[in-house]
C-alpha cells in the first residue's frame, strides 16, 4: 500500500530515469513486482527497505546486470533496455558498490582512472593527475595527496575515491550502494557532504541505505520497497515512524512505541 502522505516535490531538473512496473523472478520467487521509480537531475533519491525489499536487484537491473522481465526504463525520455553493464555505462548510469572495489596497493590517481587511462599505451602521468585533482577540488575531497596509495586513507576518503571515479564518466545517474556503512560519525559526514555536492553539480543520485537519519538529511524522496513492492512515498520531512512503519508493514513498533511514550510524557510535564 502506497503511502498516504501527499507526493514530495521532486527536484527542480529534468526527468533523467524512469522505471515502470518494473518485476522479476528468480524461479518461483518473485523479487520486484510492479515497481515504479523517477530521478531528476540534481535530487538525492533514497531507497530503503528491509533486507530481501528488492533494493539489490532493482540496482542490478539499473546496472545491467540483471533484464527484468517487466516493465518499461525511460532514459533521458526515450525508452531503453540495459542488457550489460558496459550499456549502463554507456548510457549514463554509474554504480559504486559497498565494497568499492579500489586496489589499495595503488594510489587514488591509478585507481581513479583504472581501466580508463589517458594514452594507455604510453601513460600520460601529468593529464591524469591534473584532471584528479580537478575533479577533487571541486568535490571539495580531503585527499592529501593523490599519489597517496588507496590502503593508507580512511573509510570516507575511500568512498570518496570511488565516487570521483564514478564522475569521470560524466555519467548522468549515480547508485550509490550503501555509502555510509561502517563509517565514524566524522567519515559519515563528510560523505554526506560529497553526496549534496554531487547533487549540486546535477547528478540524480540514488543512495541505498539502512541508517534513516542519513537518508533524512540528503534526500529530497525517500522511496521504500517492502517485498518486491513499492511501500511509500516520502519527503526528507518524513519521521522515523513513518519511515519504520511503511518498511515493516506495522504501525506498532519499537520506533513507534517510544515516540507515543515521549508524546505522552512531554503532554504530562505541560503546565497547565
Amino acid at each position: 500500500m502506497m503511502s498516504t502522505l501527499k507526493t514530495p516535490q521532486t527536484g527542480t531538473g529534468e526527468l533523467l530515469l524512469s522505471l515502470r512496473g518494473v518485476s522479476k523472478h528468480f524461479g518461483a520467487v518473485s523479487a520486484l513486482i510492479d515497481v515504479d521509480l523517477d530521478v531528476h537531475a540534481g535530487e538525492v533519491v533514497a531507497l530503503v527497505g528491509d533486507n530481501g525489499a528488492g533494493k539489490s536487484t532493482l540496482v542490478k537491473i539499473l546496472a545491467g546486470v540483471h533484464r527484468a522481465d517487466a516493465g518499461t526504463m525511460t532514459f533521458g525520455g526515450r525508452e531503453v533496455t540495459v542488457s550489460d553493464p558496459r550499456e549502463s555505462l554507456a548510457l549514463g548510469i554509474a554504480t559504486v558498490y559497498q565494497d568499492l572495489a579500489l586496489c589499495e596497493n595503488l594510489d587514488v590517481v591509478a585507481n581513479l582512472f583504472l581501466g580508463q587511462e589517458v594514452n594507455p599505451l604510453r601513460l600520460d602521468e601529468v593529464e591524469m593527475e591534473t584532471r584528479a585533482w580537478t575533479l577533487l577540488r571541486e568535490l571539495s575531497a580531503r585527499i592529501p595527496s593523490v599519489r597517496t596509495a588507496v590502503a593508507s586513507l580512511s573509510g570516507g576518503q575511500r568512498q570518496t575515491v570511488a565516487i570521483a571515479r564514478s564522475l569521470l564518466l560524466d555519467p548522468q545517474v549515480i547508485i550509490l550502494d550503501e555509502p555510509t556503512a561502517a563509517l565514524g560519525v566524522a567519515q559519515t559526514a563528510e560523505v554526506l557532504n560529497l553526496i549534496e555536492r554531487v547533487r549540486a553539480r546535477g547528478h540524480g543520485v540514488i543512495m541505498i541505505s539502512h541508517n534513516m537519519e542519513d537518508v533524512r538529511a540528503v534526500a529530497n524522496r525517500i522511496v521504500v520497497l517492502r517485498l518486491g513492492r513499492n511501500n511509500g512515498l516520502f519527503d526528507a520531512n518524513a519521521s522515523a515512524e513513518e519511515l519504520v512503519g511503511a518498511i515493516t508493514g506495522a504501525a506498532d513498533n519499537a520506533v513507534t512505541r517510544r515516540s507515543a511514550r515521549r508524546s505522552a510524557s512531554t503532554e504530562t510535564e505541560a503546565p497547565s
